[in-house]
């Protein structure tokens, strides 16, 4: 008896399956393609979404470093602060595209 609940399961399960792969395919036939522009810009705008709060970052270091004379490395400190917030900032964008799909 349990055999039988335990294979009505496994079809249950690959039915599914095979429901999301076809819901999948039919909204990716329906949709516009994206082509290689698209896939280019998006590539460019990550890599800006990255670039500036890090660059943004090492200059503020420098001119606090240029003011004070610690033993804190304020352009490493904020080469730091201006990646991860660049990463944080291309997670969102990437995020945010994902949504269309």
């Amino acid at each position: 008896m349990a055999d039988r609940s335990d294979e009505r399961r496994r079809t249950e399960n690959v039915g599914e399956r095979i429901g999301r792969k076809a819901d999948r395919k039919r909204k990716a036939r329906d949709e516009p393609r994206r082509g290689l522009w698209f896939g280019l810009g998006m590539f460019g705008l990550v890599g800006w979404s990255v670039a500036i709060p890090t660059v943004a970052g090492i200059a503020l270091g420098v001119w606090l470093d240029s003011l004070f004379d610690d033993r804190v490395s304020w352009t490493l400190t904020f080469l730091f602060v201006g990646v991860v917030l660049g990463c944080v900032n291309a997670w969102w964008w990437v995020q945010r595209e994902s949504r269309h799909d």
